[in-house]
């Protein structure tokens, strides 16, 4: 049976969050899951390659197989969306580096997939992480969003991705 080691990501500049499941068989079992808290008074480039390097160390800690990670929003600030995409690209570096193949996800996609609809509260996706990983308590809502782009990336290949490759097509998340 395949077994797929799945790290979600969910890149930020102050807080990255991580989660790691193994998907067997339609089956999601947790593994880890945890933060990278980056010095809000530390220079660019260090908070930059701290997210590298600590998410470097995870990879090489549980040796996942695949990466998904949630892409960014536009927000506002112009601004705070560049930073935001530098994180990202520390993340998907560190994915990179260890030759993983890496797939990206809104936060909209993920939530319709873990939730059941795309503008689900935190506080729900906290919690249908925890029904769907058989936890005893709800995960933090930064490892929570890690964890469930996990999810999104392991339902989106056994689940209405693989009907999708049977002939269905889908429009705005309905089967057609």
């Amino acid at each position: 049976m395949n077994v797929r080691r799945i790290l979600g990501i969910d890149p930020g500049l102050r807080i990255t969050s991580f989660g790691l499941i193994v998907c067997v068989g339609g089956k999601l079992t947790y593994v880890t899951s945890g933060c990278i808290r980056s010095d809000a008074d530390g220079s660019l480039p260090s908070r930059i390659g701290m997210i590298l390097r600590d998410l470097s160390s995870v990879i090489a800690a549980h040796q996942p197989t695949e990466v998904a990670v949630e892409k960014v929003f536009v927000n506002v600030n112009p601004n705070s969306t560049l930073l935001l995409g530098q994180a990202r690209g520390a993340a998907i570096s560190a994915a990179m580096l260890a030759d993983l193949p890496v797939t990206e996800y809104t936060a909209l996609q993920v939530k319709q997939a873990v939730v059941g609809h795309g503008k689900a509260a935190k506080e729900q996706v906290q919690d249908m992480v925890r029904r769907l990983l058989a936890l005893s308590a709800a995960p933090s809502a930064d490892a929570a969003d890690a964890l469930a782009c996990a999810i999104c990336h392991a339902h989106g290949r056994e689940g209405m991705g693989g009907l999708r490759k049977g002939g269905y097509r889908m429009r705005r998340g309905r089967l057609l």
